[in-house]
């Protein structure tokens, strides 16, 4: 392996360009990009899905495949330029030298193939160590990143971990031969929020512990805030702004960037005084940019003749530390002045009780071995005991980790699954025991879905128009076609696409327009209730905001009520009126959004408050990491489900935590917690979340 020592920047990117060619064109994919990372700095990549992140990344690894180029400037590593790099020399670098993390975790692993042998491959084939050490080395990869019994995991294959559990192992084999380099790519946008908490701790101690430099891509500037010095704002293949984090985060000096934090539910916005801000229009392709600032199109402050007049260069901001943008009027923009508050809307008033829950369970039996039909038989508790109302015209939000029975519960009241025990009552009509084929087109109707990943939910052979009617003739609306057309174009208006959008494919959709298509088609049958699981969080944070925005004017309009699935508190606490969260199968609290986004809290719901990246200087919080993964709904602990990771357990006296299961308790007006903690305990708790006064 060759090392080579060298004191200045560990990555010097300077005025990139990459394209890809297809037989059609070339397309560029990074234009002009440049950056540089100290050795022991983190710079935080961020920007829209197709901005030219992940490019930059492959670009810096070397791998374009076969239609991607590098077509201007330079990459060097230590000094040395990359691209002038033989095959070999590069080889000897990957993987040693400069490591990537990508956000799959199980596109990493070899399946079958045992953990400790794939970490011990990294210092066997690149340092050419015996057996012995790579394994001491690999047991101390596995300590470090904070896995319990790392001996047994080194024995386990992948798909017996969890995938926290799973990402951390990719980590170690990163860390194995402590690279000087770290890319990570997106590395938690497929975990629980708890665990991307601990994962982020994680990254940034062990990059304390090796001075390992990073760079790492997320569209999460609340991630990157808590893990980067540095940031750099990317924006249609061109680097728009980038300075260190409190500078691009308190002084902006991009109209981008100032769109992009008003589109991001921060404290203190609220769905009807505060609505986010989307920005107007659609990110350009890459063969259609326009001239001038590719940002032009959808900017409040553009100039015709001025600011599309051609190349426009990165610009110094006088007084900061090596902040640069790429906008011609920075210094004219009052960047202080107060926003144009999108129009406030009228909250629509909560109705009566439309969806009611008593004590519905939802148990499945699984056998021992499932795979040869055991004798034995566990029990799987997905949903314990939950009962709960939801109104006409309100928002009631579901959280918590994977796991947790949010889902189960949603296919239970949607007729996928039928309750073990308990009632659901729509209307007043018992509907647990009705399987959906089973269940008349009104009730159908009544209860639709909008699911988290709008491209498998639509038949990419169908038009757009052709799905929504096929919708509505199941229902049974319209008298004929030219009537479900009629709806149909009515129902593309309301979710804001325009018409001639009918005659498209799903292809030719960007995945935000998808999900408004599987809007309208929830929406087609005048639902009554719309179950919305993680709708948004496959998209883009600037489209996030128009999909919410619509969620919510839908509502006002149709009075529906509208279950908000999602791990996400910083849209939760922006768009629900009451909030439920779950843990292993049990209700743990629900209340309205201000009574479980302030103390007394859960313990749990502490701990997912603190866990929520927030993309906002001013704001402390305070330090809750959960140890351990959530325990098998198969095998749940005894007592209180949440015992086993619980950090105000030894303020319980005996051990009731572990032999009790806690009672529901009302504290004040309708907010109920299901802890053994006394009175005195929960009213000292403190705010997890403060905002620092200006």
């Amino acid at each position: 392996m060759t090392t080579w020592d060298y004191d200045g920047p560990i990555l010097e990117i300077d005025k990139l360009s990459i394209s890809f060619f297809t037989r059609l064109r070339e397309i560029p994919a990074v234009m002009d990009f440049s950056a540089t990372i100290q050795p022991g700095e983190a710079l935080g990549l961020v920007g829209e899905s197709g901005c030219g992140k992940s490019t930059v990344a492959l670009g810096v690894m070397q791998d374009l495949g076969v239609n991607g180029r590098i077509v201007g400037g330079s990459i060097k590593f230590k000094g040395r330029n990359l691209n002038e790099m033989t095959s070999e020399e590069l080889r000897d670098i990957r993987g040693s030298q400069i490591a990537m993390i990508y956000q799959e975790p199980m596109a990493s692993l070899n399946p079958a193939m045992r953990i400790g042998k794939q970490l011990m491959e990294v210092p066997m084939i690149h340092e050419g160590v015996g057996e012995k050490e790579a394994y001491k080395r690999a047991l101390e990869v596995v300590t470090d990143v904070k896995l319990p019994d790392p001996a047994r995991i080194l024995n386990s294959f992948p798909h017996q971990l969890s995938g926290g559990q799973q990402q951390r192992i990719v980590i170690a084999m990163a860390l194995m031969s402590k690279p000087s380099l770290l890319i990570l790519d997106e590395p938690t946008t497929a975990l629980d929020v708890t665990v991307e908490a601990a994962v982020v701790e994680l990254v940034k101690d062990l990059g304390k512990k090796y001075g390992t430099s990073m760079l790492f891509i997320s569209h999460n500037l609340g991630l990157v805030l808590e893990t980067c010095d540095r940031i750099c704002v990317m924006y249609s293949g061109e680097a728009v702004e980038r300075g260190s984090i409190e500078d691009v985060f308190d002084e902006m000096q991009h109209p981008y960037t100032q769109a992009l934090f008003r589109s991001i539910p921060l404290p203190g916005a609220d769905k009807n005084a505060r609505p986010l801000v989307a920005i107007p229009g659609n990110f350009p392709l890459p063969h259609e940019r326009p001239q001038g600032c590719n940002f032009g199109p959808r900017c409040d402050y553009f100039e015709e003749g001025r600011c599309d007049a051609g190349f426009i260069p990165m610009s110094l901001v006088e007084g900061n530390d090596r902040h640069q943008t790429r906008c011609l009027k920075f210094e004219e923009i009052d960047w202080n002045a107060p926003i144009t508050v999108a129009q406030a809307k009228e909250k629509g008033a909560i109705g009566k009780v439309v969806l009611s829950m008593d004590n519905l369970k939802k148990y499945y039996e699984v056998s021992a071995s499932a795979l040869f039909g055991g004798a034995n038989k566990k029990v799987v508790k997905a949903n314990e005991t939950l009962s709960f109302e939801a109104h006409e015209s309100e928002t009631l939000a579901i959280v918590g980790e994977s796991g947790c029975g949010k889902s189960t519960f949603a296919k239970v009241l949607m007729g996928l699954e039928t309750a073990t025990e308990g009632r659901i009552l729509l209307d007043n009509r018992e509907i647990q025991d009705t399987p959906i084929e089973k269940r008349d087109t009104r009730t159908v109707a009544d209860v639709q879905m909008v699911f988290q990943n709008p491209f498998d939910t639509l038949n990419p052979s169908m038009t757009v128009g052709r799905q929504i009617m096929r919708a509505l003739e199941i229902f049974g609306i319209g008298a004929n076609d030219r009537e479900r057309r009629d709806r149909m174009l009515t129902l593309l208006d309301l979710v804001k696409l325009p018409r001639a959008f009918a005659d498209r494919m799903p292809r030719q959709l960007s995945g935000g327009q998808k999900q408004r298509v599987g809007i309208a088609r929830a929406f087609a049958g005048g639902a009554r209730i719309v179950v919305a699981d993680e709708p948004v969080s496959a998209l883009d944070v600037s489209v996030q905001a128009a999909v919410t925005d619509l969620l919510m004017e839908i509502q006002r309009e149709e009075k529906t009520t509208l279950l908000f699935i999602s791990h996400d508190l910083s849209i939760v606490r922006y768009l629900s009126d009451r909030v439920m969260v779950m843990y292993l199968g049990h209700v743990v609290e629900l209340g309205t959004t201000d009574q479980v986004f302030s103390p007394p809290y859960h313990p749990y719901t502490e701990a997912l408050l603190s866990a929520v990246p927030i993309a906002d200087t001013k704001v402390q919080k305070k330090h809750i990491v959960l140890e351990g993964d959530i325990p098998s709904a198969m095998n749940p602990p005894s007592g209180c489900p949440f015992q086993t990771r619980c950090g105000w357990k030894g303020k319980v006296p005996g051990n009731r935590c572990e032999i009790d299961v806690p009672e529901v308790r009302t504290l004040a007006e309708g907010h109920q917690i299901k802890c053994h903690l006394s009175d005195e305990e929960l009213a000292n708790m403190e705010p997890v979340i403060k905002i620092a006064a200006e």
